[in-house]
């Protein structure tokens, strides 16, 4: 077997990838532009341990793997209790007759070691049913409490292997927790797992934050509060929870966001009445002036390569979508349908932008091509806003609220072909997400 180590290391925990051995060419295809048309069909058994504990580990495990994959529309995972084999031992080729005759296209087998008091070696190896043949063999070493991100991590690793694309279940969410009645009502910074486990509080007290959005460099925040007035962004380092004040705008319209490189913020003042996007230099604090147009310009976006904006002007007497040079040059609208058009986000990918529509009194999730083409609404319902994607360009977080005084705010995702809508669970209500990179 060929052994190459790999040492990622990570918040909270360090992870060592092993392959055990030459991926063989799939015989499984993934369509990922189909999403749960006609999904894959995957056999996750509980990975094996070898006492109590670690065997109990391994069914937690599992069970994360099966609802990450059945989460991204591609995959159905199959009932553990249609499963003809009982793996004992994954360095052994699984009896593959039997995984077929329940039609399982592909097989993802475990098993826990112990690794001291306090840490696990977690191994999987992902196997094709019908060529018979290994994809796939990862070890990961971490300590107990951190089994969770495991879990999601074999999960990308399985992502990867049966679609070519990069995952996206190790990751996270920042957004703002609301609680109380909608005319005092609280509204704190929070983060958790991309499939809404392990919700924390970021600050302490009455946050009255806005906006937060991840740098996809690293693992800090910027946010806009309203604890004094006027309103002040900060900066916050998830990891080590050092938080920084970057001044105070009280014409800002929208939070900022940070470049690809995470160098500078793009972010939108007014001054002498006019609101322009600014670009600031996170070294020297420094803005510069972008757009000088008479008209609203906000919710400034780069691209992934930092070239170019997408941005909302209501300069042609609309709110439409706008792109631009980063440097300012080169203004170009390109949404032309009906409707307003606001709250563009740029894919990861670079080849679509998220926005929202505002339409004969419905909202829309909808994303276009950078030149404006290939428009396609994915969802609309009475209040949809604040689209964000995940890492790998392939599903948008928003925030969804039902209508009436009772009314809730809730966090929702859709994946590009609009079929796989799910709601994701968190402790309140909650608005304003934004998915951060895959974590290291």
């Amino acid at each position: 077997m060929t052994r190459i180590f790999l040492t990622v290391l990570a918040a909270s925990a360090s992870f060592a990838t092993l392959g055990l051995a030459t991926p063989a060419s799939a015989q499984i295809e993934v369509d990922i532009t189909q999403g749960n048309i006609d999904p894959v069909p995957i056999a996750v058994p509980d990975f094996i341990g070898t006492d109590p504990q670690t065997a109990e580990l391994g069914r937690q495990i599992a069970d994360v793997i099966r609802a990450d994959l059945e989460r991204s529309g591609l995959f159905r995972a199959l009932d553990p209790a249609s499963f003809l084999e009982t793996q004992t031992d994954i360095d052994y080729e699984p009896t593959f007759a039997d995984w077929r005759i329940i039609k399982a296209d592909a097989l993802a087998s475990g098993r826990i070691v112990r690794d001291g008091p306090d840490k696990v070696r977690v191994e999987f190896r992902l196997w094709d049913v019908f060529a018979g043949k290994q994809l796939k063999g990862i070890r990961f070493s971490t300590s107990n409490e951190n089994w969770r991100r495991t879990a999601h991590k074999a999960s990308d690793a399985i992502y990867t292997a049966l679609t070519g694309e990069e995952g996206y279940f190790d990751s996270r969410i920042v957004f703002v927790d609301q609680r109380g009645p909608k005319t005092n009502r609280t509204k704190r910074l929070a983060v958790m797992d991309s499939d809404g486990h392990n919700p924390q509080y970021l600050l302490g007290g009455s946050d009255l934050v806005i906006s937060p959005r991840f740098d996809p460099a690293s693992q800090t925040v910027t946010y806009m509060s309203y604890e004094t007035l006027p309103a002040q962004v900060y900066m916050l380092d998830i990891n080590t929870g050092r938080r920084e004040r970057l001044g105070s705008f009280p014409g800002m319209t929208f939070a900022p966001r940070f470049s690809p490189d995470g160098s500078q913020l793009i972010l939108t003042m007014v001054k002498d009445g006019n609101s322009d996007l600014y670009a600031m230099d996170l070294r020297s604090r420094s803005t510069k002036r972008l757009t000088t147009d008479p008209g609203i310009d906000v919710s400034g976006s780069y691209s992934p390569d930092g070239k170019r904006i997408v941005f909302q002007s209501d300069r042609g007497g609309t709110p439409q979508l706008y792109t631009m040079n980063a440097n300012g040059s080169g203004a170009k609208r390109i949404s032309f349908g009906d409707g307003r058009f606001n709250s563009p986000v740029w894919s990861p990918r670079g080849d679509k932008i998220a926005f929202v529509r505002q339409n004969k009194g419905k909202f829309a999730i909808g994303v276009m091509d950078p030149d404006g083409k290939n428009m396609r609404i994915l969802t609309d319902d009475w209040s949809v806003d604040m689209p964000s994607w995940s890492p790998n360009g392939r599903v948008i977080i928003f925030t969804k609220e039902t209508r009436g005084t009772n009314g809730k705010s809730e966090l929702w995702s859709v994946d590009l072909t609009g079929r796989n809508l799910k709601r994701i669970d968190t402790p309140g209500q909650a608005t304003d997400p934004a998915w951060s990179a895959l974590l290291e």
